[in-house]
């Protein structure tokens, strides 16, 4: 199947410096000469080298960037990369030769000054600052490299692990950042990404990682190609695994690590700083307490049977991006559609719903949330069918305002339910407004594929009390999804409260914003600030206390007070961290800014060392060498990104989106080659730049569209009470003709009856692997089976177990 575009022109993009490949480089070639930009000017990052080390489910990286001057003029390279939204930058230095400088934190005004003062008198300079839109991209200035010098930067930060469905501890590495959509009219400028395709770039990665445990670790898994896990001791409780070499780009890193007995409610006391400011929070101890709630089963066994579920789908350009870059089979608008389709024959009957997808502008399936009806389901799976990633950009801030501008309904709480992956540049503005609307409302929100910003995810699930997921490579989007609609079926935990038993001579506070949401099984972190003497044989207690469908609930966990060993600082710098960001989300969501809050939040940066949207790293070489003369050439370091061909057509044929200074003409010379190996030599369509203007029809391949799974098969064919019907479609979902399934059934059973008890055989018979995505269909197909109060049941089951070739139990199937 092949795609065609045309009357696309490429080459009237802004572009200030473009990353080509020179002469169209081979593999050899690349090694040999580096990317090189227009001018035909080598990029002077060389490598980056990554050491994770995770103690129980806190990671601390370091990363050391090498940077070579190849050129006879010093340089100044910039460098705009990705970072985990949630990572506390907590230490930046540079070695050149044999001198070492370490970064201070400054007021970013300040830092830009001293920054720029340095490069005008000829001194090394090094600037780290966090972008103003988005707190998952920042910005590396490596200043005054003189010719045939290097320099090695040292990165590091702190940061949490994420809890994922099957218990695993998620990190990740972001090694993509896709260009951000900038939309019209939102606030400050863009956020300007250099950037390259992931196949493209020109510095290696080495990664590798060492983990710790109290308790045995029982595996590692990643999406990239690992060397295999050395356990370095007999109780195998400390680990180390590395990333296979050749790194591709083409993803960002993920590692999931699996401990023995996880998730068990922890206190982690860190003593202060003793060379910190009395009083101050590096003075005094701080605790990060992990909570794990758990309710109960009486609670547990049942769901609720009302609601207002919205879902949100990106359907922007990018989404037709494949979701596994080793598998093209599907794209992320396919899953997308796939899982609404399991997502919507799993909502119980009684609830309300509305589909809502965006691109440049938003469209909704009905006006208003419609109740869940089988005429309303067949209308939306209809619509769903046909969308496709066709709608442009990625403007989302505004069909968030149409729905938070519809009433609620009544008695019906609302469940918003976002997909995106994530690529905006007015990420800050998009949180604001769902915390703004966090009292009328749940938000559950997804990342799909490489690059999709944590901050924006994480955040706008945070600020909305729901769950974020990621889905990169080779995950199915499904369960995680049915995950999320788990939690969003289980009863709304309200009256939260959270109370502390100390010693009486210490005083606690707190650092973390209030829990606003609670899930079975799900993690909740509390930082906390200790003032006052204790005894080291002290203990504290803190108690969380909730509402559950009307029954007071809580959960307690005693805690020795006595400091932790070995944890240096970090703790601190995340207790800081999140202090940071509750405070400038406060500043954020004021009209007037207050600067007495802001200086608070410049204070508490440069006092932790963390870094924060007010604050910059800042290091000056001011040793008494000469000064570097002449003027300073920019280079702007590119980083790796994922891009489909059609995405890079429409992107780049879009005036509202910024895409760095590259990208444009690398897209260009992705389509060149396309181009070029279906029509060589012809040179009719080459612009004088050497960009091609598509006016004529180019055809791009598109990946075959596979044959529907039997699952989703079986699923589309649910009504929306939770039966099947007995008909030629559901027989051929089940691999029988229509003689084949009619014949046995007892003659005492309706066909309604016989047809759902034979779809729900088969999903336990044939797809118990992947339970956990039609488990709630099945439930409601159960339920409605109960209610028919049908005979024969019984017989029906030994029937089609006959028929089908099974052996499941009456009981297993919940009937």
């Amino acid at each position: 199947m092949s795609m065609k575009y045309s009357n696309v022109i490429i080459d009237h993009c802004s572009i200030k410096s473009s990353y080509v490949l020179d002469n169209c480089c081979t593999g050899a070639k690349m090694n040999s000469c580096g990317l090189l930009t227009a001018k035909k000017e080598p990029v002077p990052l060389k490598s980056i080298e990554v050491e994770l080390e995770v103690r129980d489910h806190v990671a601390t990286v370091v990363s050391t960037l090498l940077y070579e001057n190849k050129e006879d003029k010093p340089l100044e390279a910039v460098f705009v990369f990705p970072l985990p939204g949630d990572a506390a930058v907590c230490h930046f230095s540079a070695k050149i030769g044999q001198t070492q400088i370490v970064a201070e934190v400054k007021e970013k005004q300040k830092a830009h000054e001293e920054y720029d003062d340095a490069l005008s008198s000829g001194q090394q300079a090094f600037l780290l600052e966090e972008s103003d839109q988005s707190p998952d991209i920042f910005s590396l200035s490596v200043g005054s490299l003189p010719p045939g010098e290097s320099a090695s930067i040292r990165l590091e930060y702190v940061t949490e692990l994420a809890v994922q469905a099957d218990d695993g501890l998620r990190f990740c590495l972001p090694a993509v950042l896709n260009p951000r959509y900038q939309p019209k009219g939102s606030e400050g400028g863009s956020v300007q990404v250099t950037s390259v395709p992931a196949s493209l770039v020109p510095y290696s990665l080495s990664f590798s990682a060492r983990v710790f445990y109290p308790r045995p670790i029982s595996k590692v898994e990643s999406n990239c190609s690992l060397d295999p896990l050395q356990y370095l001791n007999t109780e195998q409780t400390q680990a180390t695994v590395k990333l296979a070499a050749g790194h591709k780009f083409d993803r960002d890193v993920e590692l999931l690590i699996y401990y023995k007995d996880a998730h068990q409610p922890t206190a982690v006391v860190e003593a202060g700083q003793v060379s910190a400011k009395p009083g101050t929070l590096m003075a005094d101890p701080v605790v990060m307490l992990s909570l794990y709630p758990e309710f109960p089963q009486a609670v547990m066994s049942s769901v609720v049977s009302c609601g207002e579920f919205v879902f949100l789908i990106d359907r922007s350009g990018s989404m037709d991006c494949c979701m596994d870059n080793r598998n093209q089979q599907e794209t992320r608008i396919g899953s997308a559609r796939d899982t609404l389709l399991l997502l919507l024959k799993s909502l119980p009957m009684g609830c309300y719903f509305n589909i809502y997808s965006f691109g440049s502008n938003y469209q909704h399936i009905f006006p208003k949330s419609v109740e869940y009806s089988e005429k309303t389901i067949e209308e939306a799976l209809k619509k769903v069918e046909e969308m496709d990633a066709d709608l442009g950009g990625t403007e989302i801030l505004e069909p968030l305002k149409h729905i938070y501008s519809q009433p609620c309904v009544p008695s019906q709480p609302r469940q918003l339910f976002v997909f995106t992956d994530g690529e905006v540049g007015n990420t800050k503005e998009v949180i604001n407004l769902v915390r703004d609307n966090s009292g009328s409302h749940r938000c559950f929100s997804f990342g799909i594929g490489e690059g999709a910003s944590s901050a924006l995810i994480n955040g706008l699930a945070k600020e909305g009390g729901g769950h974020a997921q990621f889905i990169t490579g080779t995950d199915r989007m499904q369960p995680k999804v049915m995950q999320s609609l788990r939690f969003a079926l289980q009863p709304a935990v309200v009256d939260i409260s959270v109370t502390w038993d100390l010693p009486k001579a210490v005083s606690v506070t707190v650092l973390s914003p209030p829990i606003t949401a609670i899930f079975q099984g799900q993690r909740s972190l509390i930082y906390v600030q200790l003032t006052g003497q204790s005894p080291e044989t002290a203990e504290g207690c803190v108690t969380v206390k909730y509402s559950l469908t009307g029954h007071p609930s809580q959960n307690q966990l005693r805690f020795s007070l006595k400091p932790a060993k070995d944890t240096g600082l970090t703790v601190h710098r995340l207790g800081a961290r999140t202090l940071i960001r509750s405070l400038e989300m406060d500043i954020e969501n004021e009209v007037e800014q207050d600067e007495g809050v802001k200086q608070k939040v410049v204070e508490l940066s440069v006092q932790s060392g963390v870094s924060s949207s007010f604050t910059a790293f800042i290091a000056v070489n001011k040793d008494d060498s000469e000064a570097i003369q002449g003027p300073l050439l920019r280079r702007n370091v590119p980083a790796p990104r994922m891009m489909f061909a059609s995405y890079c057509t429409m992107s780049c044929a879009s005036s509202d989106i910024y895409y760095g200074d590259d990208s444009c003409e690398a897209e260009a010379y992705c389509l060149e080659e396309c181009r070029d190996e279906g029509d060589e030599g012809d040179e009719s369509n080459k612009s004088e730049k050497g960009i091609y203007s598509i006016d004529d029809e180019v055809e791009v391949a598109m990946p075959k569209q596979p044959r529907r799974d039997p699952l989703l098969q079986l699923v589309s064919l649910q009504k929306a009470s939770g039966c099947w019907l007995l008909e030629p479609a559901l027989a051929a979902a089940l691999g029988k003709t229509s003689e084949e399934v009619e014949n046995p059934k007892p003659s005492a059973v309706n066909k309604e009856v016989w047809a759902t008890i034979l779809a729900l055989i088969w999903l336990h018979g044939f797809k118990s692997d992947v339970q956990d995505e039609w488990e709630l269909l099945a439930m409601k197909a159960a339920s409605w089976l109960c209610a028919q109060k049908a005979p024969c049941v019984t017989e029906c089951v030994e029937a089609g177990n006959a028929l089908l070739g099974c052996k499941v139990q009456k009981d297993s199937l919940g009937i």
